[in-house]
């Protein structure tokens, strides 16, 4: 997407571009889905971090359903760039709005491509090359295994703007539990990949972008091979519990879209 693409699809047959650039955005901004045998990867960027705005969320929600309904087996998300793998929404966006449905949409499309993530029944690969914070870790967490360099850092920083990880907060409340949940919302602090590791938001991390990709090449070749039906019930069975959350998820973003107003205000 205008740099160097990290991931390479773990086949020498012909791979397709499903979409590219979004019109009207600049350049650096987009999401692109590849294909080739058994695997798929998204990849979406923006100038500002990879910051996430209403509009790529969208796009990007639509792309993670367009792989949902192919053939493909395995779904590798990515962003753009050896930068941050995504800084969250995208503040300067948040600015500018001034009524609560605006405001529940940006922060609602998190919600949507967590349950568009979570949904489908590809096994998703998160692919971290970089810093992640508020919604991004929100990404991570609903992937099914992430891989991550030793530069992977992560932070909630929600509270310290007036706001709070209300999204996001199921899904990685799950995934490395209450404790650890509830202090790395509360101090705003960075933690190191280490620590993302040991509370289970990394599956593993490796000392380089070079190392990331030869894991992450070994892993998704594998797994392209396996039968779909096996991956696919797997998935399902890995996500029991979350059937309900359409509703948990619109509510937290009213209620954090009420707080941002009354910050902006």
């Amino acid at each position: 997407m205008g740099e160097r693409r990290g991931f390479v699809l773990p086949s020498a047959g012909k791979s397709l571009r499903l979409k590219h650039f979004i019109a009207g955005l600049t350049v650096s901004d987009g999401v692109e889905v590849l294909s080739t045998e058994g695997v798929s990867a998204i990849e979406f960027g923006s100038e500002k971090a990879n910051s996430l705005s209403r509009e790529l969320l969208r796009l990007l929600e639509e792309a993670i359903q367009t792989v949902g309904a192919s053939d493909a087996k395995v779904l590798v998300l990515q962003s753009r760039g050896a930068g941050a793998f995504c800084a969250g929404a995208s503040l300067s966006e948040l600015d500018t709005l001034a009524d609560i449905d605006s405001t529940t949409e940006l922060f609602l499309g998190f919600g949507k491509v967590i349950q568009a993530l979570i949904s489908v029944p590809q096994l998703v690969v998160a692919r971290v090359q970089g810093k992640a914070v508020g919604g991004g870790i929100g990404l991570i967490a609903a992937s099914d295994y992430a891989l991550a360099t030793d530069q992977s850092s992560i932070k909630l920083s929600e509270l310290s703007i007036g706001l709070g990880p209300y999204v996001i907060g199921p899904v990685l409340e799950r995934r490395i539990g209450s404790g650890p949940f509830s202090a790395l919302s509360i101090d705003c602090q960075w933690r190191d990949a280490f620590w993302a590791h040991r509370h289970g938001l990394f599956s593993d991390v490796l000392g380089g972008v070079d190392l990331l990709d030869e894991k992450l090449h070994f892993l998704v070749d594998g797994l392209r091979k396996y039968p779909a039906a096996g991956l696919s019930k797997w998935k399902r069975a890995l996500w029991q519990g979350t059937e309900h959350w359409d509703q948990l998820l619109y509510k937290r973003a009213r209620e954090v879209a009420e707080l941002a107003l009354t910050r902006n205000g």
